[in-house]
């Protein structure tokens, strides 16, 4: 297998300890839910972290003044819109973000699609200008933290070449699976890591991460 870099998000990050622990493993991404139905939701300060580590805000179906409003307060490299927001709304916030003279121009702009055992990937063509990469989630009925993967021969169909980020019940079990898929020409960019990772809702497992991310290193050369 050709050696490949692979970016690692680890969302849901809530306690400002645990943050600065998972910092220390040097994930490229690191995210914050804005969501109250989310046991996951946050509500306080972000503890100082490496520049090197994107923070990304998570929100689902919010107001485009309500997500300005955290990456200026946060600031946010990344916004995951986890919700059913339409193509003309990420048009909107990507020219919004780059208007705002406060805020980074390069925030990139995640948009999540849920998937189970089959996908009409028409829908993402509208998409195509308006977002950096396509994350595909597990459609389950949690908007995401559903604790399984689903069914990645899926996207053998995926007709984009837009970035993929890979997420939905992703742990040490999958390994073998990140392998396979990585063989394929498809253009998986990174992996979102989450609730196989949790000693409860947010917070994260650091050793159990740790030993992951030196499986990617080690064995699989993919981070």
């Amino acid at each position: 297998m050709k050696e490949r870099k692979l970016k690692i998000k680890v969302c849901g990050m809530k306690f400002p300890e645990n943050i600065q622990q998972i910092a220390l493993l040097k994930p490229d991404y690191m995210g914050f839910i804005f969501y109250p139905k989310s046991l996951r939701n946050f509500e306080e300060s972000i503890p100082q972290i490496s520049n090197e580590i994107k923070k990304t805000g998570v929100f689902v179906n919010a107001e485009l003044d309500f997500v300005l409003r955290k990456v200026k307060k946060h600031g946010f490299k990344a916004v995951q819109l986890h919700g059913n927001e339409t193509a003309d709304y990420c048009e909107q916030l990507k020219k919004l973000l780059v208007a705002e003279t406060e805020v980074d121009c390069t925030v990139e702009i995640f948009k999540v699609f849920g998937i189970k055992d089959s996908f009409d990937f028409s829908v993402l063509e509208a998409y195509e200008h308006s977002v950096d990469y396509f994350l595909f989630d597990t459609k389950g009925k949690a908007k995401g933290g559903n604790g399984y993967a689903f069914n990645w021969d899926v996207l053998r169909n995926y007709p984009s070449s837009k970035p993929i980020i890979l997420s939905g019940g992703i742990g040490v079990g999958e390994l073998d699976k990140i392998e396979q898929i990585l063989k394929t020409d498809l253009p998986i960019y990174g992996l979102d890591l989450n609730s196989k990772f949790e000693l409860k809702p947010a917070l994260k497992d650091v050793e159990l991460l740790e030993s992951f991310f030196e499986k990617l290193k080690s064995k699989y050369k993919l981070i």
